[in-house]
Order: structure tokens, then sequence, then C-alpha cells
């Protein structure tokens, strides 16, 4: 498809707006790359924008853009752009056509796709299918909200794989029209973003859009507990489940072992990935390997080949005798929840960040018995002192380098210091992996 003689603007001028940008340009298109964000922290864009040769406006210049009818034929809107937010709105009140990165990306190939949506294990799932079907000799790539831009992927790349494993967010979501996978999976479902949301339910049906274009012969994998909030779809479903109270989904875990409708097909013995929360992301990456024809011996093996993420309940240290865990990917509630479950040892948590809106009230009930004490820090360590503070003793840090030390000398051995924070972190540091590795940074210099 060619756009010569077409004037895009692409609206955010980080990786998603520079892919967009690039492939729009590729295509023939004239483009204006636009972000409102201070330029002296956008030279990589202003470099990228000298290079490929489009227009790019920053800052003030930005914020003064006048949109003329007709001036543009589409604008493309980074997935951190609400639609509703002043830049976005000048281009659709003037009759500019609106839609999200992704979705142009998706317009622009032929490639199949497994789409992953979900409040907590997006990432590791789409991982582990882009693993699987490596696994096979059928070329597959983690992309979408995982970090690689689908519009990137198609500039660099082009049309050589034979899976896209695509990771997709509500903010994605919001903007799809024509959006299309083959495959779907829906892993979870917990209220976050209420910062950007209306309400709990605004943000369910955003993510629910991923659904919208499936027809019959499509398939969509699906938590077992979450298909009655869901209701009826259109696809093909298979259902999936590591809970006892939910053993009659199709794929289920249980005592170490996978079932395919009852059937035992291998073992998670040798896995290195820990916790229920990820024997059901695993769930579902075989799920969808089997409606590709991929055999669960081979799959299962690629599965204990996979390297777990850092930031995702990663062991970073072991100090007399206690173990620290960086889980600072858990930026919201379900995930933090999830990891709580999940670990065996005595907690002493680490917890704070961002204030999002959220009620962590409903926590409540997965603390006691499994945390020993709390370090709050951020925006919200005073709302989560209060909230937690009658149930196990809470201490308020003022940074990592701080609460790490208080939670060492609040542990004992056979303890873990884990660091699952409930919320993002950008009150304090420019993302979760920063977070992170100050929290791994703290625990090395412990002495």
């Amino acid at each position: 498809m060619s756009f010569s003689g077409q004037h895009f603007a692409i609206l955010g001028a980080a990786r998603s707006g520079l892919g967009a940008a690039r492939l729009a340009a590729k295509k023939g298109a004239k483009v204006t790359v636009i972000d409102e964000g201070d330029p002296a922290k956008l030279t990589r864009a202003a470099a990228v924008a000298s290079k490929e040769g489009f227009d790019i406006l920053l800052g003030d210049q930005a914020r003064a853009l006048t949109v003329q009818p007709g001036e543009y034929q589409l604008a493309i809107l980074s997935p951190g752009l609400d639609v509703h937010w002043p830049l976005p709105k000048k281009f659709s009140d003037a009759g500019t056509r609106l839609t999200g990165e992704m979705e142009f990306a998706a317009t622009q190939t032929r490639m199949e796709m497994t789409a992953i949506t979900g409040t907590t294990g997006k990432s590791t799932t789409t991982e582990l299918l882009a693993a699987i079907f490596n696994g096979f000799g059928k070329r597959s790539i983690p992309c979408g909200n995982h970090g690689l831009p689908i519009s990137e992927l198609l500039v660099d790349q082009g049309e050589v794989f034979d899976m896209l494993a695509n990771e997709v967010s509500s903010f994605q979501l919001e903007t799809i029209e024509t959006f299309h996978p083959q495959i779907t999976i829906w892993l979870n479902f917990a209220p976050d973003h209420l910062d950007r949301y209306p309400d709990e339910a605004a943000y369910f049906e955003a993510k629910r859009r991923i659904f919208m274009n499936q027809t019959a012969r499509d398939w969509a994998i699906v938590n077992a507990p979450e298909m009655k909030r869901l209701g009826p779809l259109k696809p093909l479903v298979l259902t999936f489940s590591a809970q006892p109270e939910h053993q009659d989904a199709m794929f289920t875990y249980r005592d170490g072992t996978f079932f395919f409708e009852g059937n035992p097909v291998g073992s998670g013995r040798r896995i290195t990935l820990r916790g229920r929360h990820n024997m059901e992301n695993i769930l579902a990456a075989l799920a969808a390997g089997w409606i590709k024809g991929l055999t669960f011996d081979r799959m299962l093996a690629a599965v204990e080949a996979y390297e777990a993420p850092a930031h995702r309940c990663q062991l970073v240290r072991e100090w007399n005798g206690i173990e620290f865990i960086n889980d600072s990917k858990a930026t919201n509630l379900h995930a933090m929840e999830s990891c709580i479950r999940s670990l065996e040892r005595p907690i002493v948590l680490i917890a704070g960040g961002k204030e999002k809106g959220l009620d962590y009230h409903p926590l409540r009930e997965a603390v006691p018995g499994k945390v020993r004490a709390m370090v709050l820090i951020g925006e919200i360590a005073g709302s989560l002192q209060q909230t937690f503070a009658d149930l196990v003793p809470c201490h308020l840090a003022g940074d990592m380098a701080e609460a790490v030390k208080i939670a060492a000398a609040a542990a004992t051995a056979g303890d873990a210091v884990v660091l699952s924070p409930g919320t993002s972190s950008f009150d304090m540091y420019s993302g979760y992996a920063e977070r992170g590795q100050r929290f791994a940074e703290a625990a090395a210099a412990l002495s």
C-alpha cells in the first residue's frame, strides 16, 4: 500500500511513534512527528527525524500547533496518548482520522499473529510463545507492547516471521478498527490504570476490544474464571487454569504436571519459572502452540530452556539465608498479589510508588500468614501504611537503598525480601527496570 501524496502526523516521538513515522515514510507519506515533551529529552527523536528526512515539532512548537481541515490525512497516536487529550483533539476537531501505531502497523502486514493481553503476565507469555515457536523452527518474535513496535519490526526486518507474538495493552486497543489476530490470549483482569480510565468498567471494555474483529474461524484462549466476566465470544474458545477450583478447564496444571483435557502431557519439575501465575502463562502459550499443531513434548522442552526475564520474581541475591527477589514489573495490585501468593517463604515486602488511584484494601486478605513486614516507598507510602499497619509492621523509606537496608534488618534466615511495588515507578524512576536495578544494586551492597 502506497501513501504517496499524503501527509501523516505522528503524535508521540518515543519508540512507537518513530517506528510508525519510519513505516509511513517508507510507504511514501510525508511525515511530521509531533511531541509536546521537553526537546532536551527527545534528542534521539530529533536525530532519527534528521536521518530519515521527516519534519519534527517538539515542545512549544508542538503546543502552538494549529491544524487545518484537510492538512493531514491521518494522525497516528503512540499508545501513551489518550485520544481526548488536547494534542490529539486538535486533529480530530479538524476532521483528521486518528489511529494507533499498532492498528496502523497491523494493516501493513499479512503475517499471522497471536495477540496477548491481561493485567499481568503479558510479557512472560509473549516471550514463552515466541520461544516455543522458535523451538520448532518456526520464526517468531516478541513484539508490540513488549518493546518492539510492529511498525519498527516491519521497517527493519520485513515479512519474515511465521507468527508474531504480539503483547497488547489496553492503550493500544483503544484505537483499533480492523485489528484482527487469528489467536487471542486473555490472561486475567484486575483494576489498573485508573489514572487513565474513569472506572474499572472502562478499563475492562478497552481490553475486551481484543476480540472485536475475531470470527468463528479464529481462536480465543481464556483463563477459565474470566469466561463469566467476558460473556459470549465469537471465536472458538480454549480455557486454561492452574487453580484447584478450575480443573475442568481444557488446559490445566496441578502437582507439577500439565494436563490437556484431563490427560497428562508433561512435567513442570525442570521449569525455572516459579509460581502458579507463571504456570498459567505457560498453559496459555501451550494452548496457542496446540492450535498450530505443535507437540507438547517439544513445547515443554522450549519452556524448560526459557530464561525468566529480569524484574519478574527474579532472584537477585541470597544473603545470610535471605532471598532478595526483584518483582519490580509488578506495577498493579493483581501482579503484587500474584507474587505474594506464589512464594512459599515468609516475605518482607517493599512496596509503593506512583499514585494511580488504586484501592489496596482487597490485598489485606493475602497479607496475614504471608507477609512478615512491609517497607513502603514513593507517593503512596503513607496511604499503604494506613491500609496495612494494623496487620503487619510498616516502615517508611526515602529511597531504595534505605528500603533494602530496613527490609534486610526486618528479615531472618529463611525469609524473602521482595520488591513487588504494586504500582508504577515514575514518581522516583524512569521505569520499572531502573527501579528493579536499584533494588538489585542495594541488595548487592549489603555486607
